[in-house]
C-alpha cells in the first residue's frame, strides 16, 4: 500500500527542471516544467511550486536530483553545490542550500542520473529483484547512475561514466568531440550536441536511415562493453533523449555482443538482450521519480 504522506520531487536538468507533488507512479497530483535559465530565477520558480503545495496539502519531504557534477560530500563546506560543470552560469550553485533556506522539512538531494536509476529500482517490481543495475542518461549530456545491493554508489564523488574513454576511429569519424573538459570523451562523441555539431542539423530531425544512427549505437555499445566488464550489472536501462530513438536498442544490442564476441558467458548477453539492455520503465520520468522515492525513503525509515 502506497503511503498516504505527500512528497515533492525535483529532477533538474541542463534544459529543464521536472517538479511534481504527489505519492508515487501511480498518484501524481501535479507535475510542471521549468526552463533551466539562470540558478537564481530557476530555482526561485521550483521554490515556488513546491511553497505552494507546501502550503496547499503539506508536503512531507522533498527530494532533489540535480545535474552535475555535484558535492555529495556531507562533510565538505560546498556540500550541496554544483561544482565544475559546463553548463554556463552554474558552477558553484549551491541547490541544496537555497532549498534549506526555503524549507523545514527533511530533504533528499543527489545527482539527477542517480535519482533516475534509484527511481527504475524503487518503483519497478521486476528491477528491485536485482542485486544490480545501471541507469544511463543519454541526451544533452550522458551520465550513469549505479545501484549495487540495493543502494547508490557514490564513492570519492559518484560515478562519471560519461566521460570514459572509448576508441575513436579518426578515420570513420573526424569529429574531434564536443566535451569542454576531454574533447571526445563518450559524451563528447555520443550526447546530444555532438550529433548535431557532427551532422550539421537537430539530432531530432535526423532520419532514422541516416548513418549518424550506427555511428551512436557503436559508441553507445563501445561505453557498455566497459560498463560490463568493469561492473557486471544484472541490467542496464538506457534513458535520455537520443534513446528515444527506438531503432538503437536492437543495433546497441547486436553491437555489444560482437563486441564481446562471447566473453561474458551468461544467457542474458549470449540471447536477445532485450531484458538486460532496455528502455525506462518509468518512461520520461525516472528522475523526478526517483527524488520523490528519495524522499520516501528518507521520512519513512524504509531500506530501498
Amino acid at each position: 500500500m502506497e503511503s498516504q504522506k505527500i512528497y515533492g520531487g525535483l529532477e533538474g536538468g541542463g534544459t529543464k527542471f521536472v517538479c511534481m507533488v504527489g505519492r508515487g507512479p501511480q498518484d501524481i497530483i501535479e507535475e510542471i516544467r521549468i526552463p533551466t535559465t539562470t540558478p537564481e530565477e530557476t530555482v526561485r520558480q521550483s521554490i515556488a511550486f513546491f511553497a505552494r503545495h507546501a502550503k496547499k496539502v503539506g508536503l512531507s519531504a522533498l527530494g532533489i536530483a540535480s545535474f552535475g557534477p555535484l558535492d555529495l560530500d556531507e562533510s565538505s563546506p560546498t556540500y550541496g553545490h554544483i561544482t565544475a560543470t559546463p553548463k554556463p552560469g552554474w558552477t558553484g550553485a549551491d541547490m541544496l542550500g537555497r532549498f534549506r533556506q526555503a524549507f523545514d522539512i527533511p530533504l533528499a538531494f543527489e545527482l539527477d542520473v542517480n535519482a533516475a536509476a534509484f527511481g527504475e529500482y524503487y518503483w519497478v517490481p521486476e528491477n528491485r529483484c536485482l542485486d544490480s543495475l545501471v541507469y544511463f542518461t543519454i541526451g544533452t549530456g550522458i551520465g550513469a547512475g549505479v545501484i549495487v545491493n540495493g543502494q547508490l554508489v557514490h564513492g570519492l564523488v559518484h560515478p562519471e561514466a560519461g566521460h570514459v574513454r572509448i576508441p575513436h576511429d579518426w578515420q570513420a569519424d573526424p569529429y574531434p568531440g564536443c566535451c569542454p573538459f576531454h574533447g571526445d570523451c563518450f559524451e563528447g562523441l555520443a550526447g546530444g550536441p555532438a550529433i548535431t555539431e557532427r551532422w550539421g542539423i537537430p539530432a531530432e530531425t535526423i532520419p532514422d536511415d541516416h548513418p549518424a544512427w550506427a555511428l551512436e549505437a557503436g559508441y553507445v555499445a563501445l561505453a557498455m562493453c566497459n560498463v560490463i566488464l568493469t561492473l557486471s550489472p544484472q541490467r542496464i536501462v538506457l534513458g535520455g533523449g537520443v534513446m528515444e530513438r527506438r531503432q538503437l536498442f536492437p543495433a546497441i544490442r547486436q553491437k555489444v555482443r560482437g563486441i564481446l564476441n562471447n566473453y561474458i558467458s551468461s544467457p542474458v548477453i549470449t540471447g536477445t538482450m532485450e531484458k538486460y539492455i532496455l528502455s525506462p520503465a518509468l518512461d520520461k520520468r525516472s528522475g523526478v521519480l526517483g527524488a520523490i522515492a528519495m524522499a520516501k525513503v528518507l521520512t519513512e525509515g524504509e531500506r530501498a
